[in-house]
């Protein structure tokens, strides 16, 4: 433990606290960690973190998240869902697209069947197979008609991946114009209109993306208001800088962080070598070391609160100490490697929070008398490791990540499950079809799992309107809203 806290001790030259610094006033400033933030279609491929928050700002969907995570009306001033869930039918409210245009259902549709389409490659189209058509009922009713009910459609069309895009031009509720400043800073700007106020409110949000280094230093300088995007690989930076008590959030994300074997065939293809290294990890060690409130260990696919699922239930050696388990474990890694220990070669992001899982893993499988190295390249390494948030509370997108033509390896018998829990139109049967298909890529450990994914944000005290959420999705409205008021 001491050698892994060693790095979150980092020494906090060019950050220097600004505790007696002015909050900044005018436009609310908010920075995105990683790229400057590009206006981006989802069907051309995944979306960084920064142009999802631009996305959803200046083109939501036909819902959206509030600041806690929660479905509110987007584009859609109100929908209903049929007594069998195989219908949701949403009334688009009467809105114009930038030029002045109306924004019609034929729009709309046209626009989600593109994302959905066999060339798109909008990250979460998997996961909403089980839509067959999106059909405009009139000019302002869009009907999505499934094969199986969905209870967490609503949660995946609010996720950025499905806003309403029309080649530059968004549905809002923001409009967004270049300023010129650093970190391709844009100005967002939007007007609220109310029937009991005469006069309209007009909101204007900065938004630019920077390097870690940089969003930490100038929030804690006061020059921004909202740092958002951080992951565990950059949250030694931000534990540095003296912040005030209350700037580093933490989002209770759901998801998957953990260890997947990059291809077949090579020295670790053996399930037996792959729960053996599962079981050298310390995980509590790392965990205990990135000291994030509520984060724990885990050691399976499925986490708790999934839709349909029981809490999985963890293996009957995560209880022991790593201690107690390791003679053992050596003796078992004798058996299966002999004198010759094969080099494990792993690929990571950049960060100090990555350092501190390259020591646990070199230490941890060390330990058994093999050298860990850290790949130049994913193409290059054993093992590589997922850092993703779920989209929704379906246990199906957990399983669907590690199906045959997604994942290196895989098991065909929990395709199978995978498929017919896509088709039953029984959501009980789905749901321990899918439960089948987790204990099959458990047993085969097709994923070492260590924690959740971890998300932090630095926020000021002048956003009020602040909520950490389960999807890490944060919306950029209302920010000095206090929340609830009217």
């Amino acid at each position: 433990m001491r050698r892994l806290l060693s790095l979150l001790l980092i020494p906090a030259v060019a950050l220097a606290p600004a505790a007696c610094k002015p909050q900044p006033q005018g436009e609310i400033k908010v920075v995105v960690i990683g790229a400057e933030p590009k206006l981006r279609d989802p069907a051309l491929g995944p979306l960084p973190p920064s142009d999802a928050v631009l996305l959803q700002s200046v083109a939501q969907g036909l819902v959206r998240f509030d600041a806690s995570g929660n479905i509110v009306p987007g584009l859609a001033e109100r929908w209903n869902v049929s007594d069998d869930g195989l219908s949701y039918i949403f009334r688009i409210a009467a809105m114009k697209w930038p030029d002045g245009q109306k924004i019609t259902a034929q729009q709309v549709a046209r626009l989600l069947k593109r994302q959905l389409a066999g060339r798109s490659r909008n990250q979460l189209k998997d996961t909403v197979g089980a839509v067959e058509d999106v059909l405009a009922m009139t000019d302002r009713v869009v009907q999505i008609q499934l094969v199986a009910p969905r209870p967490n459609l609503l949660a995946l069309l609010a996720q950025p991946e499905f806003a309403i895009l029309r080649g530059s031009s968004g549905t809002g509720p923001f409009t967004a114009v270049w300023t010129g400043g650093p970190g391709g800073e844009l100005r967002l700007s939007r007007v609220i209109t109310s029937d009991d106020e005469e006069e309209p409110e007009h909101e204007e949000v900065l938004l630019a993306g920077a390097s870690a280094k940089d969003a930490i230093r100038d929030f804690a300088a006061a020059k921004s208001d909202l740092v958002l995007g951080g992951t565990f690989a950059d949250l030694p930076l931000a534990r540095a800088v003296k912040l005030p008590r209350t700037a580093l959030r933490f989002d209770p994300a759901s998801g998957l962080f953990g260890l997947v074997p990059t291809s077949s065939g090579g020295a670790f293809d053996k399930t037996e070598i792959r729960h053996l290294l599962s079981q050298a990890l310390d995980r509590g060690n790392f965990v205990g070391a990135l000291g994030v409130p509520g984060l724990d260990p885990r050691a399976t696919l499925l986490e708790a609160s999934l839709d349909g699922v029981p809490a999985p239930v963890a293996p009957a050696w995560f209880g022991t100490p790593l201690g107690n388990r390791l003679p053992a474990l050596r003796a078992q890694a004798d058996r299966l490697f002999g004198k010759t220990r094969p080099v494990i070669r792993i690929a990571l992001p950049e960060g100090p929070g990555a350092d501190l899982l390259f020591q646990e893993l070199e230490r941890d499988w060390g330990a058994l008398g093999l050298t860990v190295e850290r790949a130049a390249s994913p193409g290059d390494a054993d093992f590589a490791l997922i850092d993703e948030v779920a989209p929704s509370s379906s246990p199906a997108w957990f399983v669907r990540r590690f199906r045959c033509g997604v994942a290196s390896v895989c098991d065909p018998q929990a395709d199978q499950l995978i498929d017919a829990a896509r088709q039953s139109p029984v959501p009980a049967q789905r749901y321990a079809l899918l439960a089948q298909a987790a204990g099959l890529i458990d047993d085969g450990q097709l994923f070492i799992p260590l924690a959740a994914p971890v998300r932090w944000s630095l926020v000021s005290v002048r956003i009020q309107n602040f909520a950490g959420n389960r999807y890490a999705r944060h919306t950029l409205t209302d920010l000095e809203q206090q929340p609830g008021r009217d």
